[in-house]
């Protein structure tokens, strides 16, 4: 494992002031949340991959609105199937069990039903949607599907995570573009030891990667990040802008984003 599985720190945070600007509309029967750039031009587009808290939770909408100001066109499916998780369940609440039984039919949310969204997405946003290359973000729960359609022939360009859970060590082989992380001090999903293990990973790759370390937050900062505090209003805003300067740098800029 490159990181944990997730538990309840997945769950909890605070819930953000602002009004969404884009707009909710289906790919096939995938519920998703849309926003444009000024030009509204599609080539350059960021797929977001959200935490289990899902795309209509209004902070990861006012995120993907902000990379929307950056110039991207932002797609962000649901990866749930209309069954995330509302924010801050009981310390009781059993995400595994959330993850293996629960779900329409009692699914679950695993890749067996996760990778079909994905890939279709990814499908529509490079065929109807006109997508010419594709930046994808994770937050947690989501940054597994980032590294694994990060691989070759899979559909993601450029890869960026926030505090990932549930990344396996040879989904992080397989990636063939370039990768960023954002990680939190205090974090049981990604502590220092996965940090570490996910570095010495990657050292021995061929592709572009950072790993950023923000003092004094948890894991999930990066979405559910208490505001209302500098150290961690500073840390969630100085993320964002780390993805940002990743994807003007590959999948605006002219450097080849390939390995």
């Amino acid at each position: 494992m490159a990181s944990n599985p997730g538990g309840r720190c997945c769950t909890i945070g605070v819930k953000h002031e602002g009004e969404a600007k884009g707009e909710t509309k289906k790919i096939g029967e995938i519920s998703t949340y849309f926003s444009y750039p000024e030009d509204k031009q599609t080539a350059n587009a960021i797929l977001i991959l959200p935490d289990v808290i899902g795309h209509e939770f209004i902070n990861a909408q006012l995120i993907a609105d902000q990379f929307a100001a950056n110039g991207y066109f932002v797609v962000m499916p649901d990866l749930f199937e209309g069954d995330p998780i509302p924010l801050n369940r009981p310390a009781d609440f059993d995400i595994m069990a959330w993850l293996q039984k629960s779900g329409p039919e009692g699914k679950g949310h695993g890749t067996g039903q996760v990778d079909p969204i994905v890939e279709a997405v990814i499908k529509e946003m490079r065929s109807n949607l006109g997508v010419k290359k594709i930046g994808s973000v994770g937050y947690c729960f989501g940054a597994k599907y980032v590294a694994r359609y990060l691989a070759k022939g899979k559909g993601i360009d450029v890869g960026a995570m926030a505090h990932p859970s549930f990344v396996e060590a040879d989904e992080i082989k397989a990636m063939t573009g370039p990768l960023s992380i954002a990680a939190a001090e205090t974090d049981a999903i990604f502590p220092e030891e996965k940090r570490h293990e996910t570095e010495k990973l990657l050292k021995e790759m061929k592709i572009p990667y950072q790993i950023c370390l923000y003092s004094d937050v948890e894991h999930g900062f990066a979405v559910r990040a208490d505001m209302s505090k500098r150290e961690a209003k500073f840390a969630k805003e100085a993320a964002f802008l780390q993805h940002v300067q990743w994807f003007d740098e590959f999948v605006k800029g002219k450097r080849d984003s390939a390995a």
